[in-house]
């Protein structure tokens, strides 16, 4: 196996990260739990506020979500990021995972919502995919966040940016909400694990390709018929990317998901839609988010950042 060489920054602290394996879903969630035991609301910027609301699921069930707010009230209703955290659809929670969502809030001046969608295996798919859109929905409905319903990005990570990617899907197809943007950092996109990436990263770090099949084998579950997967469970799947809202996607080079990621930028272009690529050599699955004080992490955090700004602009947005 190739293996491409790590960035400098991370070479001293690789070895402080643990090994997931997601075949135990409880033995991950403890590592997970491990990693996050100091106070999440401490990585909260100073001057954005932090709300936890309710929305309602198909199934008559309650969305928890978490609002980042901006502490002052702009003049003119603020843009929404939909935000979905990482975790392999089987851990990861939206009370925890703060760090990037709020740094949007704040960066941005935007409200940012990110949504506590129900886990893997216990909720297999389509639960928490109906999770995100019907948090969605919500966001852009008649409710008291005081949002520009026309500025509606969907963004997150790994599972949460392949969640965002099916929801960008289905709100096309469904005719609304409108999105105006999908910012997908690493997103995990196809259950079929063929690209090259997805076959030589067997034991890449935090993520490789038992974790990868292991992910999917949860989220899908135990019948599932692999080869009628749907494409809002694996967006790589639909056979239509035409219409769909403008995208910036992120891959790590040291990633299973890396090709996956590549091939969905390139058929998103093929359908003519508005998309950016960045690929950052030197890094691995999430290890922005496991080391965000690295120079390279900064970058990665940085690009993310100004792409959702850059979309949200009053000039750019005039056109769509």
């Amino acid at each position: 196996m190739m293996v491409h060489p790590v960035d400098p920054d991370y070479l001293p602290m690789t070895g402080f990260l643990p090994r997931l394996k997601l075949s135990d879903v409880a033995a991950a969630r403890a590592v997970i739990r491990s990693m996050g035991a100091e106070d999440p609301m401490a990585a909260v910027p100073e001057g954005v506020a932090v709300e936890i609301r309710q929305a309602s699921a198909r199934d008559g069930s309650e969305i928890e979500v978490v609002v980042f707010r901006p502490a002052h009230r702009p003049a003119q209703p603020p843009a929404v990021v939909a935000y979905f955290h990482g975790g392999g659809f089987v851990f990861g929670d939206a009370r925890t995972d703060v760090r990037v969502p709020s740094a949007l809030a704040a960066d941005l001046d935007a409200v940012v919502v990110s949504v506590n969608y129900r886990l893997a295996p216990e909720f297999p798919f389509p639960t928490p995919f109906d999770d995100c859109f019907d948090a969605l929905a919500w966001i852009a409905g008649d409710n008291d966040l005081g949002i520009d319903p026309t500025r509606i990005v969907v963004a997150g990570i790994s599972a949460g940016a392949g969640l965002a990617a099916a929801v960008a899907l289905r709100a096309r197809d469904a005719g609304g909400p409108a999105v105006c943007f999908q910012a997908l950092d690493s997103p995990v996109l196809d259950d079929r694990l063929r690209t090259v990436s997805a076959t030589e990263y067997t034991d890449s770090l935090l993520w490789n390709r038992p974790n990868a099949a292991d992910s999917w084998h949860h989220y899908l579950g135990t019948n599932a018929d692999l080869s009628r997967t749907s494409e809002y469970a694996a967006p790589a799947r639909a056979r239509d990317l035409a219409g769909l809202p403008p995208a910036y996607i992120t891959v790590s080079s040291f990633d299973p998901l890396r090709d996956e990621g590549i091939e969905y930028a390139q058929r998103l272009t093929d359908a003519g839609v508005p998309t950016e690529l960045h690929l950052y050599p030197g890094t691995f699955h999430g290890s922005a988010g496991a080391f965000p004080q690295a120079a390279i992490s900064q970058r990665v955090n940085a690009d993310y950042t100004a792409a959702i700004r850059r979309a949200l602009a009053p000039s750019n947005h005039a056109h769509r």
